[in-house]
């Protein structure tokens, strides 16, 4: 008996998804996405907010694009990410449909449901694709573990309340906790 061989899916089926429907596309497999709750929304647009200021006051020359918005992350046909921030600082990967190529930046706010994906599979995608630095802020466990990917470890997992340096930044740095003080549990 031959076993099943499993379905490839491609950037094409990401965009004949239902209207409503969202899903990301990792080495040709679907992950639906759920609708995001408010505190996840908060922290990545305050978090996106710190990060773009501090880029313009900068003078940097790096883009903060929040989700959605399409990652072709290995410019092939089989991986379609919508990280929750990305910052990207080579504007030839930008066009209209999104950003071809590994951001050099990822922030990935994590829920009960993407806690294995975002620990585990884009993880090692982020890191074999190219991107430099990425985030994992877990509000459930209020921690935030960052990835130097440029130098292949981890640096650090930090508690809410602890001040998080970013690696491709060194000098800006933020407390979650100062962005969330304000918002209903």
């Amino acid at each position: 008996m031959e076993a099943a061989q499993e379905i490839l899916y491609t950037i094409d089926d990401i965009y004949r998804l239902p209207e409503g429907r969202r899903a990301e596309l990792i080495d040709g497999r679907l992950y639906d996405m759920a609708p995001p709750n408010f505190m996840h929304q908060k922290l990545v647009f305050q978090l996106g907010k710190m990060i773009d200021n501090y880029i313009s006051t900068h003078r940097g020359a790096c883009e903060v694009v929040l989700a959605p918005f399409a990652v072709f992350l290995n410019k092939d046909s089989l991986n379609y990410v919508e990280p929750d921030i990305s910052v990207i600082c080579d504007r030839d990967k930008l066009d209209e449909k999104g950003c071809h190529g590994a951001p050099d930046w990822v922030v990935e706010v994590a829920s009960p449901r993407t806690s294995q994906i975002d620990y585990g599979i884009k993880l090692f995608k982020y890191r074999s694709a190219g991107v430099r630095e990425y985030w994992i802020v877990n509000p459930m466990n209020k921690n935030v573990m960052v990835f130097d990917l440029a130098e292949d470890r981890q640096t650090n997992q930090y508690r809410f309340d602890d001040e998080i340096r970013s690696c491709i930044y060194e000098d800006f740095c933020v407390r979650i906790f100062d962005l969330v003080q304000s918002m209903p549990e």
